[in-house]
């Protein structure tokens, strides 16, 4: 190829050695699985009418549409990222470190954060080589239908678990908001402090309207607050830490217990629940590894981010994700760390419960709790739109729009994700489920595939390749494991629950 048709592709022959063709009509929506704060040159487009998957005429490769440039700078592509990999996982950290000690859980982040960055190496040398920047067409072109089946499957299950940890938090934060604001004390069984009844609520007054809008365009403005809130939510848990005294038992400390007042307990009991353990194994342990998985799942969102990186390359991207990488990697080993040395092993699986548990009315607490609710409950609609366009891709390719469809899956959907918030216990199951099952899938198991059947220039025989295949084995023995151990634990409390 020669220099000047490498400078229409923009890409550096050293860096991207197989050029791709863009076409509008294959990505031109945003795709935001967490907030994300990107600004699509599409975003306009009717979303409905946006190609979410592969056309259903893959006998067409439809490359010959202008390719446009990125817009987006190096420092916005950083945000963008991470506001990709923040989400609700972070709320779950402390009740990982709980359950693996300190020492533990930082070998578990540090693996699953380097896995996760293999895998976007893998993925982006993948789109490159099949000349897509589409995650379910990356899936067609390599295993046919099955292929674009398990993708769109697998951002469909961890988008669920996204909207499903997004309700959880409206259930168990809204009733402790509405009674602070209220001065409620004890709660006697009223209607407006019941979370299901709240979540019901939210999501037919507030999320259904905003999730029917064709356009979601706007919503990329709460993707920054979202990102903030979760700043502020750290300097809280890590400012929470030096005023809430040690021991902090439940059943011995009165709830309302403030900085000012220290418990009397017995010396010997004191010094072991305030001691940080560093090796724990018991059967919450296997949650820990699909939590940070669940953490670090950015995946869907990486191509759109690369399609709009300004001078796009490989290198470029790469550089990208590993400044966000490694400061979603510091912010979650802070909330974590300090959120389980204010709480040792009682912390819950949802960090701001276990505060509202111990602490009662706390203004500071109050305003994260808020901003929270508001961050989750603004980016539910910003979850739906793909799993919508999946399913209309699937299901009525090519068909036109029309409202009542539009309508019947959004309530679809919101109807079975409210189910899930009501019926399921607490949101380590959605998190431990999803984070086994699709997590592994787009982090794992996905990229690996499609790095080996895609990319032919290297041969099977090659470091690349068998680094993929371990990479593959690695992803299918900790979904198969993590699955397993869940499901055990699953039945054991049932059995126990029986008795």
């Amino acid at each position: 190829m020669s220099s000047a048709e490498m400078g229409k592709f923009n890409i550096s022959p050293d860096e991207d050695s197989s050029s791709y063709s863009s076409n509008s009509n294959d990505y031109s929506y945003p795709y935001p699985t967490k907030p994300t704060a990107m600004k699509s040159h599409y975003a306009d487009i009717d979303p409905e009418n946006q190609n979410f998957l592969l056309d259903s005429n893959v006998g067409k490769k439809k490359y010959e549409t202008q390719y446009h440039p990125g817009t987006t700078s190096f420092g916005m592509s950083v945000f963008n990222l991470s506001n990709a990999i923040v989400g609700s996982g972070i709320l779950g950290l402390s009740f990982a470190m709980a359950n693996t000690g300190i020492a533990l859980f930082v070998i578990l982040l540090l693996f699953v954060s380097i896995f996760s960055l293999y895998s976007v190496h893998l993925l982006l040398k993948t789109a490159n080589e099949g000349g897509s920047l589409l995650y379910e067409q990356l899936g067609m072109k390599a295993f046919g239908m099955a292929g674009k089946l398990a993708a769109s499957g697998s951002i469909t299950m961890q988008n669920i678990g996204a909207m499903s940890s997004y309700l959880f938090i409206v259930k168990y934060e809204l009733p402790l908001v509405i009674k602070t604001f209220m001065n409620i004390e004890e709660t006697t069984g009223e209607w407006y402090l019941n979370g299901d009844y709240l979540v019901l609520m939210v999501s037919i007054i507030l999320i259904l309207p905003l999730s029917l809008l064709k356009n979601l365009g706007y919503l990329g403005y709460t993707s920054g607050f979202s990102l903030l809130c979760m700043v502020f939510f750290l300097i809280v848990v890590i400012w929470k830490m030096f005023q809430i005294p040690c021991p902090m038992d439940i059943d011995i400390v009165n709830i309302t217990i403030n900085a000012t007042l220290a418990p009397v307990l017995d010396e010997n009991i004191t010094s072991d629940m305030c001691k940080p353990k560093y090796f724990i194994f018991n059967s919450q342990t296997v949650y820990a590894v699909p939590i940070l998985s669940f953490s670090f799942v950015c995946h869907p969102a990486i191509l759109p981010i690369y399609e709009e990186l300004k001078s796009r390359s490989r290198k470029r991207m790469m550089n990208v994700s590993y400044v966000s990488f490694f400061a979603m990697f510091l912010m979650y080993l802070l909330a974590a760390l300090f959120g389980y040395l204010t709480f040792y092993e009682n912390v819950e699986p949802e960090l701001l419960h276990t505060y509202s548990a111990y602490l009662g009315a706390d203004v500071l607490l109050l305003i994260v709790r808020l901003a929270v609710l508001m961050a989750v409950t603004l980016t539910v609609p910003v979850v739906i739109f793909p799993i919508r366009s999946s399913i209309t891709q699937l299901l009525w390719a090519g068909k036109e729009f029309r409202w009542w469809r539009h309508c019947s899956i959004t309530v679809a959907l919101l109807t079975f994700t409210n189910v899930l918030v009501i019926f399921v216990p607490t949101i380590r199951d959605i998190f431990g489920f999803i984070g086994a099952s699709a997590a592994a899938m787009l982090i794992f198991i996905l990229p690996s595939a499609f790095y080996i059947k895609l990319v032919k220039k290297e041969p099977m025989k090659s470091v690349q390749k068998i680094g993929a295949v371990f990479f593959l084995i690695s992803g299918i023995l900790v979904m198969t494991g993590s699955m397993t151990l869940i499901i055990l634990d699953w039945t054991q409390n049932v059995a126990s629950d029986g008795h």
